[in-house]
């Protein structure tokens, strides 16, 4: 079995693929200053509340955009399996499908999902990623990774605002019942909710005149669900793209 470990800035989320399918799935908190027993301890209970066999998890991927956590989760491998997990790191770039410009300066999570769209989707693709932060990943047909915009996420951004006023509070993202608000949670689900709609169909298109030929747009993220019933931009929803992505490079470096 291969162990995906995704670390955001929000979540941790996790995935066991077995046989080439996803046999379990799980997330917990990110929390910066565990340390590698109490992650041990968490690790160790999910999969034993599973009927996981430790010994039957041949191979770990490791994805981070959280540089702390890196060290206390390796170390937890290392005690949980007994094995040295393959961290996806610009030193591993050169040998995957894609072609990245920056590769010090884009996140893991990012090439991951580039990664998995263009192995699943031929020709151009955006994936746009509903998490702390809204991000758009273009791919070209070719592989190349052309670029990403970045965004604060639909959370983050109605985290800030109740936090920054006085009298706002912090409400669900929901979709309101119309674009003018007639008391505050509704005004503020307009604002957040529904003008996130025009910001990302604004920049799709936008992106797509620049692209050349058809473009395939790929939504995942945990807050897509929240979007996705108020946008057509969309051709296709991949909740686990991210692990899907790491999955494969995993088979990529463990042949």
């Amino acid at each position: 079995m291969l162990l995906a470990i995704d670390i955001g800035n929000s979540n941790v989320v996790c995935g066991l693929s077995s046989n080439n399918h996803w046999a379990e799935q799980f997330r917990i908190h990110t929390v910066e200053n565990k340390t590698a027993d109490e992650y041990e301890v968490i690790y160790r209970t999910l999969l034993a509340s599973r009927n996981i066999d430790l010994k039957k998890i041949e191979r770990v991927v490791l994805s981070s955009v959280v540089p702390t956590l890196i060290l206390p989760i390796r170390e937890m491998i290392r005690k949980l399996f007994n094995q040295e997990p393959l961290i996806l790191g610009p030193e591993l770039y050169p040998r995957l499908n894609i072609g990245i410009r920056n590769p010090y300066e884009i996140g893991t999570d990012l090439v991951s999902n580039a990664v998995a769209a263009h192995n699943k989707y031929p020709g151009n693709c955006i994936v746009v990623d509903f998490g702390t932060a809204l991000t758009f990943t273009v791919i070209k047909a070719d592989g190349d990774l052309l670029g990403v915009t970045i965004a604060p996420g639909l959370k983050t951004a109605m985290t800030s605002l109740s936090q920054k006023t006085a009298q706002l509070p912090n409400v669900d993202l929901a979709v309101p019942p119309s674009c003018i608000g007639k008391n505050t949670v509704h005004a503020m689900q307009a604002g957040i909710v529904l003008g996130y709609k025009g910001l990302i169909e604004s920049l799709l298109t936008g992106m797509k005149k620049e692209m050349d030929g058809k473009t395939t747009v790929i939504a995942t993220g945990g807050l897509a669900t929240v979007m996705l019933p108020i946008l057509d931009s969309f051709d296709h929803h991949e909740p686990l793209l991210t692990l899907d992505g790491l999955k494969i490079i995993g088979n990529i470096f463990y042949k």
